[in-house]
């Protein structure tokens, strides 16, 4: 026995504890279920989270779980959670639990395999969140045919958001599934092998090593690269771009005892100046706008985390450009910026953002944008029938920005790039509803972001920025369009849950000094 029925009210939760293990007890539309309290993500107590009607929101990083029946429904999580059962006696809630499914804490929906009377080949071009979720939904829904990932990678597809937070990182921590997972639902991975063109006439790909392979349909995934400097000294040793595990690990070693110096201050690069603070002699960062994350976060965040990483001796170069890199003996040792400051360096890394992957489209029926993204509609969909395109080259309508067209390179919204595109391809009419979310990691405090920021004229704060324990709200038209928070949980996720909902928030409510409807534990 857990508690009295009496104990919860409809659309309440709380923890019980069963045979020394720790549950979420939820009542939702009348119904009571037990479900696993950490999320399947990165182990959140889902009882902090955000709970709507049957969706649990995860408090840290927005994955949503359906309460009565444990399924993943919103990503960056991919697994569901284990479902207890619960019966009601003399107005007694009673729960038992299977232990061997409590050992496991995640649940991998059921999946189908090959049939090899279909002939029928779905490929999937790319090693990451959307074709690895592309795969698994195709299984998840009985697809029967052939499905073939390809990656340039060496690694099976792995969790790339830990590469800047733990950069002497094991490759076998991070894969997202195991080898044999592949194996066991007969999903093929090719490694190693780049496409080179596309032929969407008559359905092949050509690759880097001369093969071919033909599709019935398509999903483009490749991604986004890593863009370099254009100037005299790149080709010297130590001057680093961060893309892989390997390229990680070889950052760390390089950095420990050393001078670096960081070029850019997206969230990676401000990651990689976080994470090396107690490992680098000296930190040196060079950013082109005023604050780090301008024009995503705006300037007040930025300038918090600016004074976040000053208080531990970084030095920052903002308003300023590199143009020189000297070196002495083939190895980086002096970076030249336009103001004519000259910066003493060991290691210098290059985080000045991404160029798509699109090279192999080019001559090919694939729309594409000035940038070289690929166009598709919200059903995933490129203009060539058969052929869908995720993850960071898509360019595609936002349903909570009224359907604009936008770019987003977040782990969570390939992932659901991926499963729209598999539902799609199997006539399972799905659109694209998700609400972007994010973090990032700065000495040790998370950072969390939700919606759609661009274009905001205004902030409301609530908290204070300089206690580092704050939630901003922008705000367009008079409607809160994104939300960012520090310490301020599980704020975002409530954001984001309205957003998804297609509710508005209104800018009088962001001032308004009840908070009840952020959920604030």
């Amino acid at each position: 026995m857990v508690c009295l029925e009496s104990d919860l009210k409809d659309g309440q939760m709380m923890e019980v504890e069963v045979g020394r293990h720790n549950l979420l007890l939820t009542r939702s539309e009348g119904k009571y279920t037990a479900i696993g309290n950490q999320c399947t993500h990165y182990g959140a107590p889902l009882s902090k989270g955000v709970l709507t009607g049957q969706k649990l929101r995860c408090p840290w990083h927005g994955a949503c779980f359906n309460v009565h029946t444990g399924d993943l429904e919103e990503y960056p999580g991919m697994d569901g959670l284990p479902c207890h059962k619960v019966k009601i006696q003399n107005n007694k809630v009673y729960v038992s639990i299977n232990k061997k499914t409590i050992r496991q804490g995640k649940r991998i929906k059921s999946m189908g395999a090959r049939v090899p009377e279909v002939i029928h080949t779905i490929l999937l071009l790319g090693g990451g969140a959307a074709s690895v979720i592309c795969a698994e939904t195709l299984r998840q829904e009985n697809y029967g045919g052939r499905i073939i990932m390809v990656s340039r990678d060496e690694l099976f597809p792995y969790d790339k958001t830990r590469l800047s937070k733990v950069m002497n990182v094991e490759s076998n921590t991070i894969l997202l599934r195991r080898v044999e997972f592949f194996h066991q639902y007969d999903i093929e991975v090719w490694l190693r092998k780049e496409a080179m063109s596309l032929d969407t006439d008559k359905k092949i790909i050509t690759f880097d090593d001369g093969t071919v392979q033909s599709y019935d349909q398509l999903l483009i995934s490749t991604g986004c690269r890593a863009k370099g400097l254009e100037m005299p000294g790149m080709e010297l040793d130590n001057v680093k771009m961060l893309e892989t595990p390997e390229d990680a690990r070889q950052i760390h070693a390089a950095c420990i005892g050393c001078r670096i110096v960081i070029v850019g201050t997206s969230f990676v690069g401000m990651e990689v100046a976080s994470y090396m603070i107690d490992k680098a002699s000296s930190i040196t960062v060079i950013g082109s706008s005023e604050m780090p994350y301008q024009k995503t976060l705006g300037p007040e965040i930025g300038k918090i985390t600016m004074t976040m990483l000053s208080s531990k001796n970084v030095k920052f170069y903002m308003n300023d450009n590199v143009t020189e890199v000297r070196g002495v003996n083939g190895k980086v040792k002096e970076v030249v910026l336009k103001s004519g400051a000259v910066v003493q360096a060991d290691v210098l890394i290059v985080g000045i953002g991404v160029l798509p992957n699109s090279e192999f489209l080019r001559g090919s029926k694939i729309q594409m944008d000035s940038k070289s993204s690929v166009i598709v509609d919200k059903y995933m969909r490129t203009n060539v029938p058969g052929v869908f395109c995720g993850g960071d080259l898509a360019i595609f309508p936002l349903a909570m920005a009224k359907n604009q067209q936008v770019n987003i390179g977040h782990w969570q919204m390939a992932q659901a790039h991926g499963r729209v595109a598999a539902l799609n391809m199997l006539d399972k009419p799905t659109e694209l509803t998700s609400v972007p979310f994010y973090w990032t990691v700065l000495l040790g405090k998370t950072i969390r972001y939700a919606g759609y920021g661009e274009g905001y004229t205004e902030i409301v704060m609530k908290g204070k920025v300089e206690d580092l324990k704050f939630l901003a709200l922008y705000i367009k038209d008079d409607e809160v369009i994104a939300a960012v928070s520090l310490d301020y949980d599980p704020a975002v996720s409530a954001v984001a849950e309205r957003l998804a909902a297609g509710k508005v928030i209104t800018k009088k409510e962001a001032q308004s000094d009840d908070q009840s409807w952020l959920k604030l534990s």
